[in-house]
């Protein structure tokens, strides 16, 4: 017996997600694809996060532009814009409890779909500069819901048919939402020259309401009789403190991801304005640099899956987010195409490790509440926005290009350090305990 087989498997690792669910990686992940395309939730979440991530990455380069040119705002205003997505993270936590309390996955996700489609139409009809504004924050908030009540029911799949390739199958819905989110601001720009920024701002709109067909009528699976639920559910009408220590854990983790995802903001305002004005790049080049960061995410992604299995998916995070300091440093110092190539790749990383692991681990740490954990992860990035966004603002003032990519480094190491601890909280709870691997982190003080 190996000392692997000796201590069972990893702690943090993807087997952990979904029970019984050991086999060798080739085939669970030959495997994955074809249970995707055999089931029509599987299938239909894929092709309806596509249609999300292609909608919302469309508009999201283009949205400055319309408030300026069509509705006249200066270019602060139309900056504070992205703070409206500051709401959405309560919009989330009060779906997500909502779809825990009732189990109406689906129904939700449809419902939030359709906010979606009436918020984005909204702004495209828009004739005064507060309208767009209050729209995002009232009725995108909720829109944003939609694809984390998706995964939350593909959670449930997954409890009552538990598979070797439940963690491929996670992994593949999630490469559509980024498969979107790289087809999207090319789509988008070329729809806004040809036809505008209104028609463009309409095709999101019904981007957005066509993830209501791949899903059909399909309802939301529900638990047989012999699944047995949660010993420790977090009951909606529990105290608020008892609430909040049950969600520690995660929103310790939410929190970490924010510190990691706010170098993103900060890299795409900054990040072209770099190598256009100060290291005079042509401008093949500079596409090439931001490209990349994409094609390794959606490249690394499976491999991601596959690298967790053996050595957990909080340690795997830990390198990613290290991976994280390595790119803004490379960005910060090398003052070249080769050297920002490197950081990009970088960054590749990073996100090929936390777009496939961060929803399971999310639901992992709230298993009670799994569209609450779906909810409160994937709303976190408006957090990282805002938080990105502003320090990004006051650090360029302060220290100027490139240095200002010093400042997402510096959260990046921060989150280094907690994601480490996190590792090692929960293997030393895991090594003490005398049977089954017991819910992770739930030790941490």
């Amino acid at each position: 017996m190996s000392q692997r087989d000796g201590i069972g498997r990893q702690p943090g690792s993807i087997e952990d997600v979904v029970p019984g669910a050991v086999a060798s990686a080739v085939p669970a992940r030959d495997s994955a694809l074809r249970l995707v395309l055999a089931s029509p939730l599987y299938r239909g979440a894929t092709i309806a996060l596509f249609l999300a991530g292609l909608g919302q990455s469309a508009a999201a380069p283009q949205i400055a532009l319309f408030l300026t040119k069509e509705l006249g705002g200066s270019l602060t205003t139309a900056g504070l814009f992205y703070l409206t997505s500051l709401t959405a993270p309560v919009a989330g936590y009060l779906v997500g409890a909502r779809s825990d309390r009732t189990g109406g996955r689906l129904g939700l996700s449809r419902l939030c779909a359709v906010a979606g489609f009436l918020g984005w139409a909204g702004i495209a009809c828009a004739t005064q500069l507060w309208m767009p504004f209050a729209i995002s924050a009232v009725v995108l908030g909720f829109a944003g819901a939609a694809a984390s009540q998706i995964f939350a029911a593909i959670h449930d799949e997954l409890s009552i048919h538990p598979s070797a390739a439940g963690d491929g199958v996670v992994s593949i819905v999630r490469m559509a939402l980024t498969a979107g989110w790289i087809v999207g601001p090319s789509a988008g720009a070329i729809l806004a020259a040809r036809f505008g920024l209104r028609p463009m701002l309409f095709a999101t709109a019904l981007c957005t309401l066509l993830q209501l067909v791949p899903l059909g009528m399909l309802r939301t699976p529900s638990k047989p009789a012999h699944v047995n639920p949660s010993p420790k559910p977090m009951r909606p009408d529990a105290p608020l403190r008892t609430q909040v220590r049950t969600m520690r854990p995660l929103l310790l983790f939410t929190a970490l991801y924010v510190f990691v995802y706010a170098g993103e903001p900060i890299k795409y305002a900054y990040l072209p304005i770099y190598m256009t004005d100060r290291l005079n790049l042509p401008s093949g080049i500079e596409g090439a640099i931001i490209g990349i960061q994409p094609l390794v995410e959606l490249i690394l992604m499976p491999f991601a899956v596959l690298a967790a299995r053996r050595i957990g998916m909080m340690r795997l995070m830990v390198v990613a987010a290290g991976f994280g300091v390595a790119a803004n440093v490379c960005f910060a110092t090398t003052g070249s195409a080769p050297g920002l190539f490197a950081g990009q790749i970088l960054m590749g990383g990073v996100w090929g490790v936390f777009a496939a692991l961060g929803i399971i681990m999310a639901q992992r740490l709230l298993p009670s509440a799994v569209a609450t954990a779906s909810a409160i992860f994937m709303s976190s990035t408006a957090l990282s926005s805002a938080l990105g966004g502003s320090v990004g603002g006051l650090g360029v003032a302060a220290v100027g290009l490139p240095h200002v990519f010093l400042v997402p480094a510096t959260f990046a190491v921060i989150a280094v350090i907690g994601l480490s601890l996190m590792d090692r909280s929960t293997r030393k709870s895991q090594a003490s305990s005398a049977g089954p691997p017991v819910d992770p982190m739930c030790d941490i003080p």
